[in-house]
């Protein structure tokens, strides 16, 4: 089962070169080598051996020279890539070259000239008679698919489940999203073992500052229940097996496991110890089971995540309010919203380490937010930023404008309901008036809720982000900008829902670089490019899982099944499902 690593055994030849004689004795060696009796002398030609030997070492010098020059060059080259050395020459006065500046496309911030420059097209189009929301995905003939956990799980319908091996103790961290990840891995990793599994801990987080319980996010009785023939789940260990530790947790051995654990090390490492002292703890507990693994195991995590897992009660009540509220709102598409989950937080941007508009003060600030953040990780020797190669390869956060921008250019007019889901957004007042400005009908959880609502909920960011989550789950159009847990649950989530399609829009950042770079751009070659990006979004809404990806985020194929009949779908719309 083990790779083995092969190491070649190839000999490295060296040739030994004799340094060349003194002057006062090349004469007489060379008469000796020279063809026939006495006719050497200085006028004689070398021989074939002499020639090879100064072959040889004519190539040795000349391939230690190109050696030495290799890393100037690679270097070189990787500062021109991250726009270090971009310089235009422009003259030669004087005998000297006189250069200017010149940034790589795409590397700097110059969507507020794009905007000014686009907005008249854009007023012109207000109040569209065909507003994309109308018919944003072409749905109407395809392969249909269906979630399918039950009949892929081998041990489904079991009345009784086997005696347990032990306690399986996991500690959760991270947000929302990555609590989820580690409760459906442990949920997998019990069923695997024969263990019960006890309520995950959840870590309070230096970042998430959030103090929830299990309790106070997902509906502890309806996980136990929905989970009851696959895996037995215990709200807390037994009396008696806790005085076995001196009723303290924290006695319980914490296995180290790696991240990304196959199936087969649990068997191995871990289920040896479980047996021998009836309980074990694994702390942390985030991304550790590998992607790949049995369909059957698959389908556990599948049962967690889009079946077991709920919303706790009170977050499902005011997140089902919001989503009405959202669709009463959208009346002038039927019901049809867009939602976007915005990711340009203080943190996210200092932590993407890209360049705005903010100057001298903007950068002040990023840097006091990565210090307070993260401690050193962005002043370690040798590590460089730079802003501009960021945005080039399409990894800084999209602004509020940006998304504006993209949305009207695909053909959502301002009479489109938006959600907005995010944090605190960085300078808010300044960044989100021009998305305001394009989308009159936008919400967020704030505006969407009262204050006295939404009051249990504040100082709690896994509870408030569940509340995002569930009014983007019900979106018509879900936009995500920055990557991270949040939109790729989510995703996976929608796919499950309906019908495998995700229905979400995923830009290339890399494109909308280069466009946002170009303050002249016109609107209808604009509009182009932002309608190819929708269709292409569309394209990949109903991609399949490749190895080494996700099944939280692609459950097809394996937690979903294609339907033998195509399915017609003339109405598009996206039924409510709770969750």
């Amino acid at each position: 089962m083990h790779g083995l690593s092969r190491l070649g055994n190839g000999g490295n030849r060296s040739v030994s070169v004799s340094p060349p004689s003194s002057p006062r004795f090349r004469h007489g060696r060379y008469k000796n080598f020279s063809g026939g009796g006495g006719a050497g002398g200085r006028g004689g030609k070398q021989s074939t051996a002499d020639k090879i030997v100064f072959v040889l070492i004519s190539t040795v010098f000349r391939r230690k020279g190109v050696l030495l020059f290799a890393p100037l060059l690679y270097i070189s080259g990787m500062l021109l890539y991250m726009g270090s050395l971009g310089f235009d020459v422009v003259s030669l006065k004087n005998a000297v070259v006189v250069v200017h500046r010149r940034f790589p496309p795409g590397s700097v911030y110059r969507s507020p000239q794009v905007f000014q420059n686009l907005w008249p097209f854009m007023e012109a189009e207000s109040n569209a008679s065909q507003n994309a929301l109308i018919a944003t995905w072409n749905l109407k003939m395809h392969q249909g698919w269906k979630p399918c956990v039950n009949s892929i799980i081998s041990k489904s319908g079991f009345s009784q489940l086997p005696k347990s091996n032990g306690f399986l103790i996991i500690e959760a961290n991270g947000g929302l999203n990555q609590q989820r990840l580690s409760i459906c891995d442990a949920v997998a990793v019990a069923w695997l073992l024969n263990a019960t599994l006890v309520i995950p801990i959840f870590h309070l987080n230096s970042v998430w500052r959030d103090s929830s319980k299990f309790g106070d996010i997902f509906d502890e009785e309806f996980f136990i229940h929905a989970l009851r023939n696959h895996v037995n789940v215990v709200r807390e260990l037994p009396e008696d097996v806790l005085q076995r530790f001196d009723n303290n947790v924290s006695n319980i051995v914490n296995l180290r496991v790696k991240g990304w654990s196959s199936p087969a090390h649990y068997l191995q490492k871990v289920l040896p110890k479980l047996r021998a002292m009836g309980a074990v703890r694994i702390a942390p507990f985030s991304n550790r089971l590998a992607y790949s693994v049995p369909s059957n195991v698959q389908g556990l995590k599948c049962l967690s995540n889009f079946e077991a897992l709920r919303f706790s009660e009170p977050i499902r009540t005011l997140a089902d309010k919001m989503v009405e509220r959202m669709v009463m709102n959208s009346f002038h598409t039927g019901g049809k919203y867009v939602s976007v989950h915005l990711r340009f937080e203080m943190d996210m941007v200092a932590f993407s380490c890209c360049e705005y508009d903010g100057g001298e003060e903007e950068r002040r600030e990023m840097d006091i937010a990565r210090e307070r953040s993260w401690r050193g990780k962005f002043r370690k020797r040798g590590r460089v930023i730079r802003p501009g190669a960021n945005r080039v390869d399409g990894k800084c956060p999209l602004t509020p404008l940006e998304v504006g921008m993209m949305l009207r250019g695909m053909g959502f007019d301002n009479n489109t309901s938006v959600f907005v889901a995010a944090g605190n957004i960085y300078k808010a007042e300044k960044y989100m008036a021009p998305l305001k400005q394009m989308f009159p009908l936008l919400q967020t959880k704030d505006t969407l809720a009262t204050s006295e609502e939404l009051a249990p909920f504040k100082g709690h960011t896994s509870r408030l982000a569940a509340l995002d989550y569930t009014v983007c789950l019900h979106s018509e159009v879900f936009v995500t900008t920055q990557g991270g847990n949040f939109p790729h649950f989510l995703m996976g989530h929608r796919r499950y829902l309906y019908g495998g399609h995700a229905k979400t829009i995923k830009p290339d950042k890399r494109k909308l670089a280069l466009l946002f770079d170009s303050p002249h751009s016109r609107w209808e070659t604009f509009k182009r490019q932002m309608k190819d990006m929708l269709r292409h979004s569309d394209v990949k809404g109903s991609e399949l899982k490749k190895a080494s990806g996700s099944v939280y985020t692609f459950p097809m194929p394996d937690c979903m099944c294609k339907q033998t009949e195509p399915v017609y779908d003339s109405s598009n719309t996206t039924e409510r499902t709770s969750v």
